[in-house]
């Protein structure tokens, strides 16, 4: 028969080597509490409304607009990567947001997309785009009157994960993303919302972050940028 503290340990043990995330996201790489009436020069925008007013950058996708407000900073090129900020679905017109991680330089993906979070009052969404729904002939083949094969249809199971959460329109709370090598961990709140792992995840140059609000009425605040290691050396 074991002992109490060999059957403590069993169960300790694995828990704590399940843990795939250690590494330290030390090294700030941008940050932005909105303090100031406008954007900075680092932000940058694609058919977006957004402003910033008492201090909080508002989403707002143009009334009539063919794609959702994006706004975004440019980083060099990083793997492993925290993103973190602060939110709330104002109203109920704010049906959710997305916080992409993209490479404009990479052309296998449309819009060099590799992979994305998407939070709703309900539930996070995590996604592989690189080697996924955005995956060059996949986004095609979506678009075309055959669509996508059976075949294609299993495949896409394997690149997206949803997780159910449960988050009151006004309330704040605080977004926090890690990266690391082929996997994704989500936390709302400090609490781990879900993780997830797939190939397209662990590219190494994304160099683009931006939120993209769905499609008004998504308030941000004390949005920072950190990467984990040292800096890429420069050529």
């Amino acid at each position: 028969m074991k002992s109490s503290l060999t059957l403590i340990l069993s169960l300790i043990v694995p828990a704590v080597m399940a843990y795939d995330f250690p590494l330290n996201y030390s090294r700030k790489i941008f940050a932005d509490d909105f303090s100031a009436k406008e954007f900075g020069p680092r932000w940058g925008h694609y058919k977006s409304g957004s402003i910033i007013k008492d201090g909080v950058l508002v989403g707002i996708t143009p009334e009539g607009s063919d794609h959702s407000a994006v706004d975004s900073v440019r980083v060099d090129p990083e793997r492993d990567l925290e993103v973190s900020v602060k939110f709330r679905f104002a109203s109920e017109k704010a049906k959710s947001f997305n916080v992409w991680f993209d490479d404009k330089d990479y052309k296998e993906s449309h819009a060099g997309h590799i992979c994305n979070v998407s939070v709703t009052p309900t539930s996070v969404s995590v996604g592989d785009a690189k080697t996924g729904n955005f995956r060059n002939d996949i986004y095609e083949k979506k678009k075309s009157p055959t669509g996508l094969s059976p075949e294609d249809k299993e495949m896409l199971k394997t690149k997206n994960a949803t997780f159910p959460v449960k988050l009151k329109l006004q309330d704040w709370h605080t977004l926090v993303i890690h990266t690391q090598g082929d996997s994704i961990e989500v936390s709302i709140d400090r609490k781990v919302a879900g993780t997830f792992k797939s190939e397209g995840i662990a590219h190494d140059h994304k160099t683009l972050i931006s939120l993209t609000t769905n499609p008004v009425d998504v308030h941000y605040d004390d949005f920072s940028i950190k990467a984990a290691g040292k800096a890429p050396a420069k050529h």
